[in-house]
């Protein structure tokens, strides 16, 4: 495996996705109107766009160099993996507050009634919660950040976890753990939050096929060895 294995597929996806926003902004122009702070929803929008990309460029280039090179132990050492798990808690967060900001910017855009908006947030934060409390009793938050890159002979032959959510899928992160991005945009009926949303909820899957997958059947699958 190399480093940027699959990555022109990542670049085709986030191209199509970014064309796919530019052209729904032309269609729908309220889904760019408002501003917060002085700074218009126009750039509350890019930003929220922008972190999902940083966050999962940044997530492939530290785990592929730590499991092809150990890059950031022979830096770090055992701190390595503490430092990268910093970095990825940033940008976890800063996915749902750039999602709110946009929202409160580009509020009462969308077309909908405050019960029913209120009503949709709920049934979203349901699974998303559920989601959270499985990784924390289950799965575990470190094997979560990706350990398993920094560890990958400890972590070989775990065992796959079958509790909780991930009783009923093997993805539950990416199908409802991004369902949380989602309550923004409902709770401010903002049509730009829910727009942001969407691209992150996609583009999650772009990381997970072009990147984490790849990773976990070399990890896995064959001996960490046929990498190098």
């Amino acid at each position: 495996m190399k480093l940027l294995k699959l990555q022109h597929w990542h670049a085709l996806s986030l191209l199509l996705l970014a064309g796919g926003v530019y052209y729904y902004l032309g269609a729908h122009p309220q889904a760019s109107a408002g501003e917060l702070w002085g700074i218009p929803t126009q750039g509350w929008l890019v930003f929220a766009l922008a972190v999902p990309v940083v966050h999962q460029v940044y997530v492939l280039l530290c785990w592929r160099a730590e499991l092809l090179y150990q890059a950031l132990s022979r830096r770090w050492g055992q701190k390595g993996f503490g430092y990268f798990k910093v970095g990825f808690a940033v940008l976890i967060l800063l996915r749902p507050v750039s999602i709110l900001l946009l929202a409160v910017a580009n509020a009462r855009t969308l077309d909908l009634g405050w019960p029913a908006a209120l009503a949709l947030s709920i049934v979203l934060l349901l699974p998303a919660a559920w989601l959270l409390y499985s990784v924390k009793r289950y799965f575990g938050f470190d094997r979560a950040f990706g350990i398993d890159h920094f560890e990958p002979g400890k972590y070989r032959h775990a065992p796959l976890v079958k509790e909780g959510i991930f009783r009923y899928t093997s993805n539950g992160m990416y199908w409802f753990g991004f369902l949380l991005l989602w309550v923004p945009g409902f709770l401010f009926r903002s049509e730009g939050a829910l727009l942001a949303a969407l691209f992150n909820h996609l583009y999650i899957w772009v990381h997970y096929f072009f990147t984490e997958k790849p990773d976990m059947d070399l990890i896995y699958g064959g001996p960490v060895s046929e990498s190098k």
